[in-house]
């Protein structure tokens, strides 16, 4: 299983855009096979920022997921265009 952490800090007064198109992503995503979780989250202390955790199968998932249309329509052309930072990291589980 691979995990996926975003974290988009949005240039103030777009907040409630990007929260809607986030959660656009979010429900289209959660439709991808390969796709186990896809949630979003509003930081409280800085309103700015969402975080975004994901979930996929493999790392071939999320590399499918970042091919589909909607994540290039949502995410890379209207989301990222209203961002001072974008940041995200993969990981996997440690086997115990």
């Amino acid at each position: 299983m691979l995990i996926v952490v975003a974290r988009y800090v949005v240039a103030e007064g777009h907040e409630s855009t990007v929260r809607r198109l986030l959660r656009e992503n979010a429900e289209a995503s959660r439709a991808e096979p390969g796709c186990l979780e896809f949630s979003v989250y509003q930081e409280i202390d800085d309103p700015l920022a969402f975080l975004l955790y994901e979930r996929y199968t493999n790392e071939n998932a999320f590399q499918a997921h970042r091919q589909t249309p909607h994540f290039e329509n949502i995410i890379e052309q209207q989301v990222v265009p209203l961002l001072n930072e974008r940041a995200w990291t993969r990981v996997e589980e440690v086997s115990t």
